[in-house]
């Protein structure tokens, strides 16, 4: 199960790695402050929702429209930090 924190980690960085075609090293070297949207070229507003379907399938979660806002895709801090949210809801 994907409850725990690192396991949520794992499973993003996975995620991003196979849809933004980063490769695992690039994706394992993300920080909480590394910029994502506006940031990596590869994440560009139609992987957003490539994104948001993956992360509900591989997390087992469902995201509302009215829950999604740009600072979510400002930095991997945020969007892991949202993710973690959303799997202990």
């Amino acid at each position: 199960m994907t409850d725990t924190p690192a396991a949520v980690d794992a499973t993003l960085r996975a995620l991003l790695a196979d849809i933004l075609g980063l490769g695992e090293a690039r994706a394992a070297a993300l920080t909480a402050d590394s910029g994502l949207f506006g940031e990596l070229p590869e994440f560009d507003s139609m992987a957003v929702a490539t994104v948001l379907t993956e992360m509900e399938d591989r997390l087992g979660i469902i995201i509302d429209d009215d829950e999604i806002d740009g600072e979510i895709f400002e930095t991997y801090g945020n969007l892991l930090a949202f993710s973690l949210r959303k799997v202990t809801d």
